[in-house]
């Protein structure tokens, strides 16, 4: 089994890289990049450890990640004319991360003795909120509101919701959860293209 602390490392860094392509699409200087990487990164788990009170959060706690993120965005920044042709890859790298985010959010949520939806906000916040504060600092409406078509946070919710209930069934199986909760995201996200699915519109 690969350890969490490396797929906490790649999903983080993906998040950054992210990050920063979006704000290089919208031509932001290299501060903006490196902020908005940095947000895009840490945002949803700052805002989780908010939540279940946490503090300082974690992030803050383990600089190396932070200087892992600057790494990522000024190496994007670098690299960001040969950087169009890995978009894919880091899509799949994208929905790893947010199917690990959306478990260990809902694992903290637990360790933290929140209930039902306090957890699937927990989990939720941790996979898409990075996302959500993008969006805002560029001036666009969170994707997350009206992009449904890759079942973006609706992934999230159902693996946070997947790690709740397999908790509740056996307690003292938490890291199976954790995979369980990471798989019904990912599959769920990849689901949603692929079948057509999708939320309805008002």
């Amino acid at each position: 089994m690969i350890p969490i602390d490396i797929l906490v490392w790649t999903g983080v860094l993906t998040f950054a890289a992210m990050g920063a392509m979006a704000a290089i699409e919208r031509r932001f200087d290299l501060l903006g990049v490196v902020v908005l990487a940095s947000v895009t990164a840490v945002g949803g788990g700052s805002l989780r450890d908010v939540v279940v009170g946490q503090l300082p959060p974690a992030i803050f706690r383990d600089e190396r990640l932070l200087w892992g993120v600057l790494g990522t965005a000024l190496a994007v920044f670098v690299l960001r004319h040969r950087l169009k042709r890995l978009r894919r890859p880091i899509y799949w790298l994208d929905t790893l991360g947010l199917g690990l985010f959306a478990a260990l959010g809902a694992e903290r949520g637990l360790d933290a003795g929140l209930g039902f939806w306090g957890t699937i906000f927990a989990g939720a916040v941790s996979g898409v909120g990075g996302g959500v504060l993008r969006d805002v600092l560029t001036g666009e409406v969170p994707g997350i509101l009206y992009r449904n078509r890759d079942l973006y946070a609706t992934a999230a919710t159902a693996g946070a919701a997947t790690v709740f209930a397999l908790h509740r069934l056996d307690p003292s199986h938490m890291t199976l959860a954790v995979a369980a909760g990471a798989i019904v995201a990912i599959v769920t996200r990849i689901a949603g293209p692929v079948l057509g699915l999708r939320l309805p519109r008002g």
